[in-house]
Parts: C-alpha cells; sequence; structure tokens
C-alpha cells in the first residue's frame, strides 16, 4: 500500500473542491428530475452541509481512483432500512439523525453520555482516503471524513479491564423500516479488540467527500476500520462500551460459521458459499485480486502475530 505524508502529497492526487462540488451539483440536479446514477430517487438528508477544515491524512491511501460519489450513496448495505443495496437509499428518508448523543459506558474512568459536535469538538477532521471491501466481495474506494477512534476512546480513560471495546447502532424501527424484519436481532451491534480500537487507521467518520453522511451511509457517525470487511464498520452509533469480554456482535451471533469475530479481509480464508480471492471494484468491469488485510497489512499484521488467521476469522 502507497502511503504518503502531506508534504509528498501533489494536488493532482488530492480530490479538488470543485470535483466536490460538481458531484454535488450533478446530484442535486438528478434529485430534482428524480433521476440518480442508478436510476433512484435519493430518499436520505440529500442537503448535507459541507464540512469544513480538514486536513489530508498521511493514512491515505492514493494509488487508486476514488468511487464515485454517487454508487458510494446508492450501491450498499444498511440492513436498518431493508436488505436490498437500493434499500437505504429508498428507505431512509424519514431518520433523523439530529440532535445525536452517544453513551459512553464500562471499563472506564469517565464514562457518560455526550453530545456528537461535544465528542468531535476537541478533534481535528481528517481525510482518510480508504479502501472498502464488502464481504460480498465487491469493494469501493471511498474518502472518508473522520477522527481517530481511539483519541476519543482515550478522553474517557479506558481502564486495564478494557480488552475490547463494542458498539451499538440506534433502535428506531419507526424510523428504519428494515429493523422491524427477523433478518437480524437489533440493534445491531459490533466489537474490536482494544488495540484494533486504538489503531491509528481506525476512524469514526462524520463525512464522505467532505459532506456530512447521509442517512443511507450511516449518519450521522460510523466506525471505519479499513482492514477488516464491511459489516464491522457499525453505522448510525448511539452507544461505545468497554468491556472485559469479547462482545457478542450481531453477524456472529446469526451465522458464526460465516461471519467471526474478527472478520479480517483474507483472501485466503473463503467465506462458505463463495471465494474471497477476487472482488470487483464498484464501476470497474474486470475483477481484481485481493489483498491480504485489504492491503493494510504493513500497518496492522503485527497484531494478529500467531494467530491462525483461518481458524480465527
Amino acid at each position: 500500500m502507497l502511503i504518503k505524508t502531506p508534504s509528498d502529497i501533489k494536488s493532482s492526487e488530492i480530490t479538488s473542491k470543485s470535483t466536490y462540488l460538481s458531484r454535488r451539483k450533478f446530484l442535486k440536479t438528478s434529485i430534482n428530475t428524480g433521476i440518480v446514477g442508478s436510476g433512484l430517487l435519493l430518499a436520505g438528508n440529500t442537503n448535507a452541509a459541507t464540512l469544513n477544515d480538514i486536513r489530508k491524512s498521511r493514512y491515505s491511501t492514493l494509488e487508486e481512483e476514488l468511487t464515485d460519489f454517487e454508487d458510494i450513496t446508492t450501491y450498499n448495505n444498511f440492513y436498518e432500512f431493508g436488505t436490498a443495496k437500493e434499500d437505504p437509499v429508498k428507505y431512509s428518508g424519514g431518520f433523523n439523525p439530529k440532535p445525536w448523543s452517544i453513551t459512553v459506558d464500562g471499563e472506564c474512568n469517565k464514562p457518560g453520555e455526550i453530545g456528537l459536535e461535544d465528542l468531535i469538538k476537541p478533534h481535528r477532521l481528517e481525510e482518510r482516503i480508504y479502501r472498502l471491501r464488502c464481504v460480498e466481495a465487491w469493494s469501493m474506494v471511498v474518502p472518508w471524513v473522520g477522527i481517530p477512534l481511539g483519541n476519543v476512546l482515550k478522553r474517557f480513560e479506558p481502564s486495564s479491564n478494557a480488552k475490547y471495546v463494542a458498539f451499538t447502532t440506534v433502535f428506531r424501527p419507526d424510523e428504519m423500516p428494515g429493523q422491524r424484519s427477523r433478518v437480524l436481532q437489533w440493534p445491531y451491534r459490533e466489537g474490536l479488540r482494544i488495540d484494533e480500537a486504538m489503531n491509528p487507521l481506525t476512524i469514526l467518520a462524520v463525512g464522505i467527500y467532505g459532506e456530512e453522511l447521509l442517512n443511507q451511509s450511516g449518519a450521522p457517525i460510523r466506525l471505519v476500520v479499513p482492514w477488516k470487511y464491511g459489516y464491522k464498520s457499525i453505522k448510525s452509533i448511539v452507544k461505545i462500551s468497554f468491556v472485559e469480554d469479547e462482545p457478542r456482535t450481531s453477524w456472529n451471533d446469526s451465522a458464526p460459521k460465516e461471519y467471526g469475530f474478527y472478520s479480517n479481509v483474507n483472501p485466503n480464508r473463503n467465506h462458505p458459499r463463495w471465494s474471497q480471492k477476487k472482488e470487483r471494484r464498484i464501476g470497474e468491469f474486470l475483477k481484481r485480486d485481493t489483498l491480504m488485510f485489504n492491503g493494510y497489512a504493513d500497518q496492522v499484521a503485527s497484531m494478529y502475530e500467531g494467530m491462525n488467521l483461518l481458524k480465527y476469522h
């Protein structure tokens, strides 16, 4: 993976403000005419505010073309709104992500409930261009905007008993129609080992392409863990808990033989129903090889030294 420091980043490699605006102009025009790239009318919070004072990050991967904004926001999994790829954009219009607060509890010295603005305020927003690899063998390259999770967690002073971090999605079946189904046990739950949570690649994202997250993308705040399959990056987070034991997670509970706790991208371990050696990049015709840890092995492989990654999947 190519990682550059800010001083090494050429202006031609940075998505410009004009590109952001042209994408949004196209999107808004499409909304007015009832058309978007996938033929769907966006139902989410389409008038997302522009995020200011965003710095480039040395952790971004820059050698690959970004996935179009329209594809990122109209093709994704968010079962709280339905199981089809187009369901999140179709059925998220009734979801209200403002105001928002997050409860932090468990094995820490400073638990409590904190508003989203106060959670973000002490931190400088960063653009993190990351690969996103879905367990279903499709992928994207997304310019997230967010803050390092580890820096946030340190503010709550986790104790020595905090071996894991558990996350919970909001439960609002009146606003999230997919939560009325029995496809999963709600609310959605995910978790990381504490060292994974503190890794500098792990972020809490609040935006895409320089603007606030849309409803269908996990507004107003979601986890992004780029070396793991996408379902680990839990959306619309309302609770973060420091815990001593490995937390139960939604997909691991639902199908433990198919979805492990770690969920690291691993081309050598196939899903029981399909190969993980190849992936289809959205917007491209041909498949490409899947990289170990989604191409971030240099930054994360040491955390799993000595582990059987075929067993602890």
